[in-house]
């Protein structure tokens, strides 16, 4: 099997998948496309993903080639082909939370952020786009906060990486980006902490993709000095 991540370095959904990916231990080609070129309009990755989004996970196996479209949908695919390790928990309940934290931030947060939502309000409401994520993106990690702290452990569900902390991690870059004050989230930033400890992680980072800049803003938090393993 042979998989190919078409990726754009800062999209936070596609950093979802690569960070699965480095989980799993996947080996996998990555493809750049171009978002502030304007390269998912392109006639080549519409011929791949018509919806003109990225990420997009190419899977060739048997002489065949799967393409898998939307962040979600990837990562339950990964889970089901490749299980280990696992990143939704055993327990109906727990998968569902888990489930819910990702759909949380899917859903309900990162839309506010869309370069599409953003260049819609620059163009009819000049001036308006960066006052509307920051109120939007505040206000909905402030509940994530909430949900994400009764079950937390060292990670969103408990002392173990699940899908959850794949979709927070981005997010809290995405916020810092937009001069959301995220010290009023201190679950969330002990979470992500246990994750910037993990080398799949550091691996997905932005900074560490072949078409990122060769000079970003810092979005990302160091590690902590002394990082614990990661449960098994």
């Amino acid at each position: 099997m042979t998989l190919t991540l078409h990726s754009y370095w800062r999209s936070s959904c596609s950093w979802r998948v690569r960070v699965a990916l480095h989980l799993k231990g996947l080996p996998f080609t990555y493809r750049a496309v171009d978002l502030g070129a304007g390269e998912q309009f392109a006639p080549a990755h519409r011929a791949r993903n018509p919806m003109s989004m990225v990420p997009l996970l190419e899977v060739e196996e048997d002489g065949r080639v799967l393409k898998l479209a939307q962040s979600m949908a990837i990562l339950e695919w990964l889970e089901e082909r490749h299980p280990s390790p696992p990143l939704l928990p055993r327990d109906p309940a727990g998968r569902a939370r888990v489930r819910a934290i990702a759909e949380d931030v899917n859903s309900s947060i990162q839309p506010y952020q869309n370069a599409s939502t953003m260049k819609w309000l620059r163009e009819r409401h000049p001036g308006d786009d960066l006052a509307f994520t920051h109120h939007f993106l505040t206000r909905s990690l402030t509940g994530l906060e909430e949900v994400v702290r009764d079950g937390a452990g060292r990670f969103s569900h408990g002392d173990s990486v699940t899908l959850g902390d794949l979709f927070i991690v981005p997010q809290l870059y995405g916020a810092r980006r937009f001069g959301v004050d995220i010290a009023k989230f201190p679950t969330l930033l002990r979470v992500e902490a246990s994750c910037a400890a993990l080398p799949a992680f550091a691996l997905g980072e932005p900074d560490a993709q072949p078409d990122a800049p060769a000079v970003s803003p810092p979005a990302s938090p160091a590690p902590p000095a002394s990082p614990a393993p990661r449960s098994p």
